[in-house]
């Protein structure tokens, strides 16, 4: 895509179906979906850039929402296909609905998850004192080498509670499962690419153009 090779988990067949996980995951998180949504569609679980397998090119303009809904619209021409059904979760659900507006053409459906429309964020942001002490994160990680570092350094702690830390049931994430996630977050580049989506869309913010994180 572009330059930038990205790993991806695919099964099934029919029409394609391409899955945008969210942050800190990467395509592991649809492993349960996968073999459903096998049953009726050509199923593509990427690894966004930067995560787990795909490359990780460096510096923050590299993780700018432009480029990475290129690399939806260079996923769905790999296959030899014009059209695909999109499902986003959370920095996911941040490309899908990007993808579904810059690209309708392309958009079979549009599914997202944990990802409020952009224009909508965006003026949640600049009005919503609530939401702005909600988003705290969002400025620290435009600190420089300090948030990568963090999540380097206390990776267990940091994937637990982005995981248990937010779920009704947190019986669901086993210990096993919440170790796939750590190994994943630790590999050599993938804290810093992760922590640079919040960069790249903070300057954006800054530009005045909606896009959510």
């Amino acid at each position: 895509a572009a330059g930038v090779r990205l790993h991806y988990v695919t099964d099934g067949r029919g029409p394609l179906l391409v899955l945008l996980h969210g942050f800190p995951e990467f395509w592991y998180s649809w492993r349960s979906q996968i073999p459903v949504l096998a049953r009726y569609f050509k199923v593509v679980a990427v690894d966004m850039r930067g995560y787990n397998e795909s490359d990780k090119p460096a510096g923050v303009s590299a993780y700018s929402v432009e480029k990475l809904v290129n690399d939806v619209k260079c996923v769905v021409r790999a296959f030899g296909k014009e059209q695909a059904v999109i499902v986003g979760h959370d920095w996911g659900g941040v490309v899908a609905w990007s993808f579904g507006a810059t690209y309708p053409e392309m958009t079979r459906r549009l599914v997202v998850m944990n990802a409020p429309h952009p224009v909508a964020f965006e003026k949640a942001l600049r009005t919503d004192r609530r939401q702005l002490r909600r988003s705290w994160y969002i400025f620290f990680f435009q600190l420089p080498k300090l948030p990568e570092w963090g999540i380097r350094v206390f990776a267990g702690r940091f994937v637990k509670n982005a995981f248990q830390g937010t779920a009704v049931m947190k019986e669901v994430f086993t210990a096993e499962e919440l170790q796939v996630y750590e190994t994943a977050l630790t590999l050599p580049g993938v804290a810093k690419a992760a922590v640079n989506y919040y960069r790249a869309a903070f300057r954006r913010f800054l530009l005045g153009k909606a896009s959510a994180m």
